[in-house]
């Protein structure tokens, strides 16, 4: 996936040479940390077989309750933290739902989603508003043209570790490999699980304060389900199988600078934006073919590999 990103860059360069302008980096930038954001909240459900709808309407309500909040005399910062505090409640009720009622994820997070959706748009009436806080808080939350991409990339090393060098990373895979050996291994599979929506939706929350003080404008009508299929796209692309049990940060980053560099190389080639759409859609249905191939590749492998008799077992009956 690296390989494919270097070669759309170089491509895009070498056909249009204002791709490469220090002015453009800036505007990819600003494509990538959104989908960036979202691709690395959503792999660690998706490993486990789950998905969270419901992290783009919680992207469309945090600066919402920024500005409420706000507006009651809460200090901008600390308005910003409990705005993440319901953002995890949000994540919490939707893993609690999915894992004591039985209710599948991508049930549980639609009717979220639309519900927060709607709180968004009865309480602001339809109106844009602007966002809470102004200065260097501002500038530092995504009002300088890199903030939002130094998140991301953040976000996605920290994310890395967490996942590929910590206890709970390895529980995640192996509940989404096995829920019932990880179970029986004495794995806490609810306490999994619904960490896991906490953080999706902890993450939505924050980039949407983020994209906030970016635009400089709080829209009720933004499409956050969009946005979030955008970032399941760069995650399943850069190698997360929808099917659980395997997942990679680094893959999810990388997937989501490559959508980026496509949707700014084509605006700038004069390509029409319905041919993103169509590029889009074809990648996905190219990566998960991959990885149902590589699954029953690996499985095919292992079979294999425990039918082969030992040399030594051999040895020893004749």
């Amino acid at each position: 996936m690296s390989v494919i990103g270097i070669a759309l860059i170089v491509f895009f360069v070498i056909a249009r040479p204002a791709f490469g302008t220090m002015s453009n980096v800036s505007t990819v930038s600003s494509y990538v940390a959104p989908i960036m954001i979202l691709a690395l909240a959503e792999v660690s459900v998706l490993t486990l077989g789950e998905i969270d709808l419901s992290v783009g309407g919680v992207y469309v309500l945090a600066p919402f309750i920024v500005v409420y909040l706000n507006d009651t005399g809460v200090p901008v910062i600390l308005a910003i933290i409990i705005t993440l505090l319901i953002a995890i409640a949000i994540g919490c009720i939707n893993g609690l739902i999915t894992v004591l009622l039985k209710v599948p994820s991508f049930i549980t997070t639609l009717g979220t989603v639309f519900a927060l959706e709607g709180i968004v748009l009865l309480s602001s009436n339809g109106i844009q508003i602007n966002p809470a806080g102004d200065g260097a808080l501002a500038q530092v939350l995504g009002g300088w043209d890199y903030s939002s991409i130094l998140w991301a990339l953040g976000i996605a090393v920290v994310l890395h570790i967490m996942f590929r060098r910590t206890t709970f990373g390895l529980h995640i895979v192996a509940t989404g490999g096995n829920r019932t050996a990880a179970s029986e291994a004495g794995i806490r599979v609810a306490v999994v699980k619904v960490t896991c929506f906490a953080l999706c939706s902890f993450l939505g929350g924050f980039l949407g304060v983020l994209d906030s003080y970016r635009i400089g404008s709080l829209n009720p009508g933004t499409d956050g389900l969009t946005l979030m299929f955008y970032g399941v796209a760069a995650a399943v692309i850069g190698g997360t199988a929808l099917t659980g049990g395997r997942g990679t940060m680094i893959g999810a980053a990388i997937g989501a600078i490559v959508l980026g560099v496509l949707e700014d190389g084509f605006n700038i080639m004069g390509i029409n934006a319905f041919a993103y759409q169509l590029v889009l859609g074809l990648a996905i249905l190219a990566a998960m073919i991959l990885n149902i191939q590589l699954d029953r590749w690996r499985s095919e492998r292992r079979s294999g590999s425990r039918k082969k008799p030992r040399k030594t077992e051999t040895a020893r009956s004749s």
